[in-house]
């Protein structure tokens, strides 16, 4: 977890954390703002969550997450 003054819950880039404002599971990807910008397991467009409604992923739910981008990385182009 990063101590960057901001928030001392707020998760490090790369990680995964849960919105607790409505359970989604997203990669940290970095700040925006005060708020934690969060891309969905296997792409899709970033979101934004305050620091305070964020939770850490328990860790089936980053096994899951996981899963879902290798196999996303491994499908043939359509």
């Amino acid at each position: 977890m990063a101590t960057d003054g901001l928030d001392r819950c707020t998760p490090e880039p790369g990680t995964f954390a849960v919105d607790g404002r409505d359970g989604r599971v997203g990669r940290v990807m970095g700040l925006a703002g005060e708020d934690v910008r969060l891309r969905p397991p296997g792409g899709g467009p970033e979101w934004s969550c305050p620091p305070d409604a964020l939770q850490p992923a328990p860790p089936g739910v980053v096994l899951r997450a996981r899963v879902t981008e290798i196999n996303r990385e491994g499908q043939l182009p359509r």
